[in-house]
C-alpha cells in the first residue's frame, strides 16, 4: 500500500466517496468453490473494490463465500468505527488488517507528536475492529531532507514508542516496505531487509513485516529475506497484486489485476508458506479501471484469478 496527499488515514488517493453505489445482493448462497474451501485464505482489501461502500463490501464478500477483508481507516472512520466493527461481525467477516499507520519521518517535534497520536488512534481502531494487524507505511523524506538513513532511524524510534501501546491492545505493528520508486515521498523503507532490520529490534509478537508482491517482486534477495522473516515469526501480512507496465502518471494507481503482469504470484505464496506463514492472502489492487466496473463482476474475477494464479 502506498500514500498520497490523503494522509495516514486516507485511501491511496484521498477519502472514499463511493457510498451507496453498486450494492450487491445480500448473501443468499455460496458458490461451489467457496463450499469446497478453495477461497478460505482469500482476503479482499477494501481498496480493490473502492467503488463499494462498507455495507456493499460486506454483502458482496458474504455472498461470494469470502470470509476476510482488509480495511482502510478513512472509510471506516466515515462509517463509524464501532458501527463498522458490528457490521463485520454481523456479516461473519474477519478483518485481516487495518491500513494504515506510519508516516514517522517528520523531523519537527510537533509533527512527530501528531504522527504518534494518529498512530495510537489507528491502533485503537484496529482493536475495535478485531484485527491484530496495523500496517505501517513509514513515510518519505521531509522536504529538503536528503538523509534517508536518519529518516529510517526516526521510523524505528516511533515504532519503539508505539509497540508497547499496541501490545497492550492485542495489536501487532506490521512494517511494509514499498518499492524504491516511493522512497522519496511515501516510504523510506524500500526492501524487506530494511523492514526486518527495524522489526527485529522488537519482540516478534509486537512487530512484524508485510510481504507485498507488488513491492518486493523485483528483489533477488526476497526469497532469502522471506525465509528470514518466517524463521523469526515476523510475517504479519501477505498481500498480492501484479506489476504491469507502462506505469500510469504518478505511479500510485498502477497495480495490476492478478495474472496481468510479470510477478510469479504463486511462487511468492509458496515462499511465504514454506517460511511458516499460514495467514490470509490479501488482494490489494489500486486500479481505476477495476473501480469503474461493476463490483460484483470484479470480485468474481479476483476470486477466479486468485485460484488460477495464487492458490
Amino acid at each position: 500500500m502506498t500514500r498520497d496527499a490523503g494522509g495516514p488515514a486516507g485511501g491511496p488517493d484521498g477519502p472514499d466517496t463511493s457510498a451507496g453505489r453498486d450494492r450487491p445482493p445480500a448473501a443468499a448462497g455460496r458458490g461451489t468453490l467457496a463450499e469446497q474451501g478453495a477461497l478460505t485464505r482469500l482476503s479482499i482489501n477494501q481498496e480493490t473494490l473502492r467503488q463499494w461502500s462498507l455495507p456493499e463490501l460486506a454483502d458482496g464478500c458474504a455472498a461470494a463465500g469470502i470470509g476476510s477483508v482488509g480495511l482502510w481507516r478513512a472509510p471506516v472512520q466515515e462509517y463509524g468505527v464501532e458501527r463498522a466493527a458490528a457490521l463485520m461481525r454481523d456479516s461473519g467477516l474477519a478483518v485481516t488488517s487495518l491500513c494504515r499507520g506510519g508516516f514517522f519521518t517528520a523531523a519537527k517535534p510537533g509533527q512527530r507528536a501528531a504522527a504518534l497520536d494518529d498512530n495510537r488512534a489507528a491502533i485503537d481502531e484496529a482493536a475495535a475492529l478485531g484485527t491484530g494487524t496495523v500496517v505501517l507505511v513509514s513515510g518519505g523524506l521531509p522536504e529538503g531532507d536528503r538523509d534517508i538513513t536518519g529518516a529510517r532511524e526516526r521510523v524505528a524510534d516511533a515504532v519503539a514508542v508505539l509497540a508497547p501501546y499496541a501490545a497492550e491492545r492485542g495489536v501487532r505493528l506490521a512494517i511494509e516496505p514499498l518499492h524504491p520508486m516511493y522512497a522519496s515521498d511515501r516510504c523510506v523503507v524500500s526492501t524487506l531487509g530494511q523492514a526486518l532490520d527495524i522489526a527485529e529490534r522488537f519482540p516478534a509478537e509486537r512487530v512484524g513485516v508485510v510481504v507485498d508482491t507488488y513491492h518486493v517482486w523485483w528483489d533477488d534477495l526476497a526469497p532469502a529475506l522471506i525465509a528470514r522473516a518466517g524463521a523469526g515469526g515476523r510475517i504479519a501480512s501477505f498481500q498480492v497484486a501484479d506489476w504491469v507496465t507502462p506505469l500510469p502518471e504518478g505511479v500510485l494507481l498502477g497495480r495490476g489485476q492478478l495474472g496481468d503482469g510479470c510477478v510469479d504470484l504463486r511462487g511468492f505464496r509458496r515462499l511465504v508458506d514454506a517460511a511458516g506463514y499460514r495467514g490470509a492472502v490479501e488482494v490489494e489492487i489500486f486500479n481505476p479501471a477495476l473501480w469503474a466496473r461493476d463490483g460484483t463482476e470484479v470480485l468474481a474475477e479476483v476470486a477466479e484469478r486468485y485460484l488460477r494464479h495464487v492458490s
